[in-house]
């Protein structure tokens, strides 16, 4: 194990989530307890040819006016709005931060725009009006628009690893502040449900036509959903220095790839468990000290038997669940979002639900949170990301 008392704590001082369960961390909180399904019928594109016809949707209306009108806000994307929101709320939650550097985990990215500036372009002789549609598409230029609202002008990196890319954002940021490359950062992720990657998912047969049902034994697939989460890290003496109350404690951080295939894990387990591993090993935390698992638990045979059996064999009859059953899967903002949420778990003393649950797996140890939130004794948070292609990734947050 590494030695952790040659490294600095790293605290999150602040944090922002907007999500189909609410536009900011206190109706996040609330929909959490409450066991919300915020998957409905999808209303942004075409979805009569699908499979799956459901999602987890940011209303309109919480974006529409969340900045003065103007010549920048005419040509945000929804994407922006929400990267810009929960950059806001992380903020204001971190007051008198000064973060020096942003890292943001999205695959989309403004991918809707490159969708409409396709159609205009077979639909038009015209190209007027289209250089915006182009220039406002690729995944850094949300994150521009974002920090340009909020008034801030720092260096950002875009971290674009499949479903892992959150959580990786989080974790490059906690080892630059362990390692005292950095005192403050804003790191997360962001995406917006596009019509490209639901048809995508659609097509490869991992969505459902169902309720998703993580962990059940008769799980059916995922549906998607979107949001965007921001958590501020700072190393202890900024945090002390500034005077500033933690919320939680990121503690330890893992990766692993497997390589095993394009889209499927290997059904071993390995790699989750690899990364899991690692996590502990990075904070010299024992498996059985976890008191929580928020686990990637997308609801497709594959994806849940790996990880359900890397969880078993490593944690043994654990608490776990995958928020992801009330508002589907945000792809890369899902490891960012999860994050957020076992702060809450952390601060607030509780276990968030698995809903939809009827039937376990008689093949896991672990104990499903089953359609309810509960009150429980949580120091250590585990959460899980797994990815296409095999990237694996784990972060350990701990009660402060």
């Amino acid at each position: 194990m590494q030695d952790t008392a040659r490294v600095n704590r790293v605290l999150v001082t602040g944090l922002g989530v907007i999500s189909p369960l609410g536009p900011d961390t206190r109706a996040n909180l609330r929909a959490l307890l409450a066991g919300k399904d915020a998957v409905a019928a999808v209303e942004m594109f075409d979805v009569t040819k699908t499979r799956c016809k459901t999602a987890g949707q940011i209303p309109d209306v919480w974006l529409e006016h969340a900045f003065p009108p103007g010549r920048v806000s005419a040509r945000l994307h929804r994407g922006a709005r929400m990267a810009a929101l929960a950059l806001r709320e992380a903020r204001e939650t971190a007051s008198g931060a000064e973060p020096e550097l942003m890292i943001v985990g999205t695959t989309a990215g403004g991918m809707s725009y490159g969708e409409l500036f396709y159609r205009c372009l077979l639909a038009s002789k015209s190209r007027k009006g289209f250089a915006r549609l182009v220039g406002n598409y690729t995944p850094q230029k949300p994150v521009q628009d974002a920090l340009e609202l909020n008034g801030l002008r720092i260096p950002t990196q875009i971290v674009t690893n499949a479903c892992s890319s959150g959580a990786n954002a989080i974790g490059h940021g906690f080892e630059l502040v362990r390692h005292g490359l950095r005192s403050c950062l804003v790191c997360g992720g962001y995406e917006p449900l596009c019509e490209l990657v639901f048809v995508g998912f659609d097509s490869l047969q991992a969505a459902t036509a169902e309720k998703i049902r993580p962990f059940d034994f008769n799980r059916t697939g995922l549906v998607l959903g979107e949001g965007a989460a921001f958590l501020i890290l700072e190393s202890e003496r900024s945090a002390t220095n500034r005077g500033a109350v933690a919320l939680a404690e990121i503690a330890g951080y893992g990766v692993s790839t497997d390589t095993y295939h394009l889209t499927q894990p290997n059904p071993s387990g390995i790699g989750p468990k690899l990364a899991m591993q690692r996590a502990l090993e990075s904070g010299a935390i024992p498996a059985e000290a976890i008191d929580y698992v928020n686990a990637h638990g997308t609801a497709t045979i594959f994806n849940d038997a790996t990880e359900g059996a890397a969880i078993s064999e490593l944690c043994g009859n654990v608490p776990t669940s995958s928020t992801k059953s009330m508002m589907g899967h945000a792809l890369g903002a899902a490891g960012a979002l999860e994050a957020a949420f076992c702060v809450l778990a952390l601060r607030d003393q509780f276990l968030p639900p698995n809903i939809n649950f009827v039937k376990p797996d008689p093949a896991w140890k672990f104990e499903v949170v089953a359609n309810q939130s509960r009150a429980g004794r949580v120091n250590y948070a585990l959460s899980n990301s797994i990815g296409f292609g095999g990237t694996n990734a784990t972060l350990i947050l701990k009660q402060v």
